[in-house]
């Protein structure tokens, strides 16, 4: 049995690219003559080559395609984080720079982490560096920049957004640091179903799932190791006897299972397909929970399809539409509510983004519920396909167009501004649906304050 290689150095360190060719994901930035590819490019002239900003959640790739430029590139390369660097760190780099490029004709490449995290004044102190030439600046933040970056150094720089690489990015990532040398070399087998675990679990990010695949490469080689009398039910479970983990039956590496990776990474092997049944199960008991007022199940719903890795985005869109759909006119800040968390999840990222959607599905889960508006447009829209339509009322009609008044358009009409209460007596559905009722509301929380409204509103303009 071939021993897992032995390193100090993380899985992820090791395995971060040193080409950009390697990089996994981010292909709409890494096209030819792109910003990035200009960048890692060694050529003489420098007119291509221009300070950019990368803007990313956790994991896509900053760092990695900033390093993966520095060993393509033949310029002078400098990495500094706004965690630990200061101003006058940045002052030195910058001197440094204009040395190298009046002396050598060399070129700096400034790579600074977490820009975010740099005061106005420290970012101020970038300015004169960049705007002159002296450096070129790769920045990565995983906030927004227009928010945590200087308008002045925005406006230097080229703002690129990296995305959540794909769950296919996520696989060959994972795939290549299996058989990869500087990974773990074919030391060990990875199962299909241990491979989609851990996709599933890193969420997109990629050095989550390095991550998850060192911690399981490593307890998988120590429970291979054990005597088959100590390993117990638990080593057991890494093995399927009746499995095909590879073409030679003498293969004696250590095999990695999904229990494996949930055992390793110290979280419950959740079955979750987001393309399968698992995804429309629990997304519709989701709905249902929130529907029924049973404020814990829906929570608990909201936590599987969270640890699952499913879509935020995804469960944004199905808040908002419970929101209109369940709650409706009984409680009308519910689409605020619902509208507001999905964008609170968009601006910060998971996993921060659980916050305000946890507050989203408390408020609708816990508040009155009514489907009557929604309801309501749904027998309008069957009248008018059933073709209960009927001309608009003449007084109704436009009138504004040169011979309208001739045809009647608008003769009659009341302006209901001019009354005392905004409500006057007058026909507005066409004759043939004259006294008919599409809006019914219930008496649940704000919507019984429609329904005593509606009934004054409704005697009024019908002259009841």
């Amino acid at each position: 049995m071939s021993p897992l290689p032995q390193s100090s150095t993380p899985l992820a360190v090791r395995m971060r690219p040193t080409s950009l060719d390697e990089v996994a994901g981010q292909r709409h930035l890494l096209r030819p003559g792109s910003p990035l590819v200009t960048l890692a490019s060694d050529v003489s002239g420098e007119q291509g080559a221009v300070s950019v900003i990368l803007w990313g959640p956790p994991g896509t790739g900053k760092t990695t395609l900033a390093q993966a430029i520095a060993h393509s590139s033949g310029r002078q390369f400098i990495e500094l984080s706004a965690v630990t660097a200061g101003v006058k760190d940045v002052r030195q780099v910058m001197e440094k720079a204009l040395t190298n490029r009046d002396l050598y004709g060399t070129t700096t490449v400034l790579f600074l982490d977490e820009i975010h995290r740099f005061t106005k004044a420290q970012q101020d102190a970038l300015l004169p560096g960049v705007e002159n030439g002296w450096v070129i600046l790769i920045a990565a933040t995983t906030e927004n920049p227009s928010f945590s970056v200087i308008t002045p150094l925005l406006s230097r720089s080229l703002l690129l957004t990296l995305e959540q690489l794909s769950d296919d990015d996520l696989g060959d990532l994972v795939r290549r640091a299996v058989h990869d040398p500087r990974g773990l070399g074919d030391t060990v087998v990875l199962d299909d179903e241990a491979l989609a675990t851990i996709v599933r679990l890193a969420s997109g990010d990629a050095r989550r799932a390095l991550t998850a695949l060192e911690a399981s490469a490593q307890s998988a080689a120590a429970a291979s190791l054990r005597p088959p009398s100590e390993q117990g039910a638990d080593a057991g479970a890494d093995y399927d006897p009746d499995a095909e983990y590879d073409d030679d039956p003498d293969d004696a590496r250590p095999i990695i299972t999904a229990e494996t990776v949930a055992q390793s990474v110290d979280r419950a092997l959740l079955r979750y397909d987001r393309n399968g049944d698992e995804h429309y199960d629990v997304i519709s008991a989701f709905i249902k929970s929130i529907r029924g007022s049973d404020v814990d199940a829906a929570l608990h719903y909201l936590a599987r399809m969270i640890e699952a890795g499913e879509d935020p985005r995804f469960i944004c869109r199905r808040v908002i539409v419970s929101a209109g759909e369940d709650i409706g006119m009984a409680d009308p800040n519910a689409l605020t509510v619902a509208v507001s968390a999905a964008t609170a999840v968009q601006m910060i990222g998971m996993p921060e983004g659980r916050i305000p959607l946890a507050e989203a599905v408390v408020y609708l889960a816990t508040a009155p519920k009514s489907n009557r508006a929604y309801s309501a447009l749904d027998a309008a829209i069957a009248d008018v396909r059933a073709g209960k339509a009927g001309r608009v009322p003449k007084h109704l009609r436009d009138a504004h167009y040169p011979g309208a008044k001739r045809l009647g358009h608008g003769k009659g009409y009341r302006y209901a501004h001019d009354s005392e209460f905004g409500v006057v007596e007058q026909q507005y559905l066409p004759d043939e649906l004259v006294g008919h009722e599409y809006y019914d509301p219930t008496a649940n929380g704000n919507e019984r304050d429609v329904a005593a409204r509606l009934e004054k509103l409704r005697r009024i303009t019908r002259g009841h």
